[in-house]
């Protein structure tokens, strides 16, 4: 055979040998998974992805402001937006009653008595805590840590949830949060769904994501735009599931960290402690305290009143 001929077969071995190759990789990548892949029981639950959508808003153009105080600038302001919904709470209707506060109108009590509570309260009478007036209580299921972002579940969640419910006391349930995206933000609720099923939970499933102070924290960097989209995230993921979602922040920071006119369709619960609220949007719960005191719980425990019935 020729020097030519020779060159000519080792060519042609050589692309045999590429094609040869180029199947391999192709068979590997693509249709191995597929060929070996099972079909999903189509009689599984399955929990739809959140649609996170986003919209324009605009601020009132009468003229109207929001303010408050800042410790470089004194009273500062901010427009209000248009379509956001406006607080409908009187705060003259605002009274102290057997040291809770409470929202009458004449001899009518308008509001209803809660606390939330975690594994820090420790052992709770939750008869005693029937008999002393409390109505509903929020009950945590778990934390996401805010340095290494693992994920813990409360270990008195179940025995509250239990005891509470039988002892006649409106359940609702927590999930503080420390998500810096969406995919977290779901694995979240979905923790809280699993934990919660079988449960007659009446009051909302709440969205506690809470800024860290004095300390760095995994969320430091989070966006607004991110934030909005972890609470939409949750919050759908939650009312598919056929529950009632909720957002609990501080006055401060749902003023300056969260997408107000995003969110606007989720019940807020508020925290801003002291004897009345100040807060210009609308808000179903205003957690008012976080000093009370309460029989069958020792120590302090958060107080909270309701605006809306959520137990009918």
């Amino acid at each position: 055979m020729s020097r030519i001929g020779k060159f000519r077969l080792l060519a042609v071995l050589e692309a045999v040998i590429i094609l040869i190759l180029f199947i391999f990789i192709v068979w590997f990548c693509f249709i191995r998974d597929r060929a070996g892949s099972v079909q999903a029981n189509a009689d599984a639950e399955v929990r739809v992805r959140p649609v996170i959508e986003k919209e324009e808003t605009f601020y009132q153009m009468d003229g109207r402001k929001i303010l408050s105080h800042d410790g470089n600038y004194g009273e500062v302001f901010v427009p209000v937006f248009a379509d956001v919904p406006a607080s409908q709470v009187d705060v003259s209707k605002l009274v102290t009653r057997n040291g809770y506060t409470v929202y009458k109108d004449g001899d009518n009590v308008l509001s209803h008595t809660g606390i939330d509570i975690s594994e820090h309260q420790g052992e709770i009478d939750w008869q005693q805590v029937k008999d002393a007036g409390i109505e509903f209580a929020f009950i945590r299921v778990g934390f996401r840590t805010y340095g290494g972002g693992i994920i813990n579940l409360d270990e008195h969640c179940h025995k509250n949830i239990q005891e509470a419910t039988a002892a006649g006391i409106k359940v609702g349930v927590y999930f503080y949060s420390q998500a810096v995206n969406t995919d977290e933000a779901i694995e979240e609720a979905d923790i809280v769904l699993d934990s919660i099923a079988g449960y007659d939970i009446s009051y909302p499933v709440v969205f506690d994501w809470e800024i860290v102070s004095d300390d760095n924290a995994r969320t430091d960097s989070v966006s607004v735009e991110t934030l909005a989209d972890c609470c939409v995230a949750f919050c759908e993921r939650i009312k598919a599931a056929g529950y009632t979602p909720m957002i609990y922040q501080n006055k401060s920071t749902a003023m300056r960290k969260l997408d107000l006119p995003r969110l606007k369709d989720y019940d807020f619960w508020l925290a801003e402690y002291g004897s009345e609220p100040s807060y210009y949007y609308d808000f179903k719960i205003w957690q008012y305290a976080s000093d009370g005191n309460v029989p069958g719980i020792n120590g302090r425990v958060d107080m909270n009143l309701c605006f809306t019935d959520y137990g009918e």
